[in-house]
């Protein structure tokens, strides 16, 4: 066997290849392959990745060797005397999260324990880590919500999208349903629910009458015969009282009410 290389056999009795490299004491898999000679240079590549100089930019051209994934790795171990499984690279004060060969991703170094064990995977253009067998997505990490906009429930501080440290993250709408609009200096909080379409159900002075009202006109549709499963919200900071005498109180557009009236009864 080449240097490197290692004979393996699946259950099916197919041969394949495997590739190891141990480097300061690290015992390193590098993958499977279906050659001798492809395994044996993934070996070579890093064994040239760990005592050279190349920064990931530059080592990127050696995909057709190694996983991109791995690159990162390798060299992150290289400079920073620290192997993570995962494609992080650790920085002055945070790291990188190499999502692709063309995305990184920006984190503070408080996740570096989360993000070096659970791996950033992507679907219909949505970040997520598969969390205790559910799909968390990374958004719903900083406390925002799944359907939240960018723009008007939360924004990036500086326009990066990709810097997910929270300094950058901004909440602006902690609320479902609930949008905060600014107007001549002045702003108020406009309540909607989708049912079959958005429909309004007012316009509020702060945020919390705004998520109560939501609340309300949620519980209103139950009772008119919409199955829908609403999210709703958990106003944190009001006592059991509170939220109940601001609910009493709340009033909800007329046109939403006569909307309701209108549904077919089952």
């Amino acid at each position: 066997m080449l240097t490197g290389v290692y004979l393996a056999t699946k259950k099916d009795k197919t041969v394949y290849y495997r590739s190891n490299i141990t480097h300061k004491g690290r015992h390193i898999s590098l993958g499977s392959f279906p050659s001798e000679v492809q395994a044996h240079q993934a070996y070579t590549a890093a064994c040239e990745l760990l005592s050279g100089t190349e920064t990931i930019d530059e080592a990127f051209y050696r995909t057709n060797q190694l996983a991109f994934e791995k690159i990162v790795s390798l060299i992150n171990f290289r400079d920073n005397h620290m192997y993570i499984p995962t494609p992080i690279y650790l920085r002055k004060n945070y790291f990188s999260y190499y999502l692709s060969i063309h995305r990184e991703l920006k984190f503070d170094i408080d996740d570096l324990f989360y993000y070096s064990s659970h791996r950033i995977l992507t679907r219909q253009g949505h970040l997520y880590v598969n969390h205790y067998g559910m799909q968390l997505t990374l958004l719903g990490r900083y406390g925002i919500k799944t359907h939240a906009v960018n723009g008007r429930d939360f924004c990036f501080v500086n326009g990066d999208e990709n810097d997910f440290r929270y300094s950058n993250l901004k909440i602006i709408n902690p609320y479902f349903g609930v949008e905060r609009i600014d107007k001549n200096g002045t702003e108020h909080y406009k309540v909607r629910i989708h049912i079959h379409g958005n429909i309004t159900v007012g316009n509020y002075t702060n945020a919390i009458d705004a998520a109560i009202a939501y609340n309300k006109a949620v519980d209103l549709a139950h009772q008119a015969g919409i199955s829908k499963n609403f999210p709703e919200n958990y106003i944190e900071e009001l006592s059991a009282s509170s939220y109940a005498d601001i609910y009493q109180q709340i009033s909800l557009s007329p046109k939403y009410l006569s909307y309701l009236k209108g549904l077919p009864r089952k």
